[in-house]
């Protein structure tokens, strides 16, 4: 923290923003609110009934890396709203996003194992979750501008292994997964068999 407490010309607004479009990875907290369907799969006194009907979990973010390590951004995740399917359809999307992006799975990828790895026991599952997100700006209900999250970034990102932590040397940004013996391969001599200093 810079700045003197005498002078404040160079005090920030609204300093606890993290700009719009940060990738950071993040841990899911859902805040319980001890509302259950069971019809719908809500159980557990995760989901929270809003006083208008709409049904969310309560989402409490926290940054668990990087310069906004500590961070906390809520975000509510929309699973019923009155008004029609909209709200609960972006939560969906939303689940569907950390859960790609918690268990490394492409959001093109259809295989039987991507499938099951996007199906969850019961909300319990989504808490605790670690995944990589894109930081947005909202505003909130007094019109103050507040950190959100929209979505989170799947393996098909090309900066999701650097943030998520999973990438252990740097490879060229076409290669697809790879056995990790191909990426010690030296890539200056293009002639086949030991580079001259190896011999």
């Amino acid at each position: 923290m810079s700045g003197l407490w005498n002078d404040f010309n160079d005090a920030q607004s609204n300093a606890n923003l993290i700009p719009k479009g940060t990738l950071a990875k993040v841990r899911l907290t859902i805040r319980p609110g001890g509302f259950d369907d069971p019809s719908q799969g809500w159980t557990g006194g995760y989901a929270t009934r809003g006083s208008t009907g709409a049904v969310y979990l309560n989402g409490e973010f926290t940054v668990t890396e990087g310069p906004y390590a500590r961070r906390k951004i809520f975000t509510l995740i929309g699973l019923y709203s009155p008004k029609g399917p909209d709200w609960a359809n972006m939560g969906r999307s939303l689940i569907r996003g950390m859960l790609n992006s918690a268990r490394g799975i492409s959001d093109k990828d259809q295989s039987p194992q991507a499938q099951a790895a996007r199906r969850i026991g019961g909300f319990a599952d989504l808490d605790g979750l670690e995944f990589v997100a894109r930081i947005d700006v909202g505003t909130d209900a007094m019109g103050e501008e507040k950190n959100e999250i929209r979505a989170a970034v799947t393996p098909d990102h090309r900066d999701y292994a650097q943030v998520m932590g999973t990438a252990a040397a740097p490879m060229a940004p076409t290669a697809p997964a790879a056995p990790t013996s191909t990426a010690q391969t030296p890539t200056a001599p293009a002639t086949p068999g030991r580079p001259s200093w190896a011999e």
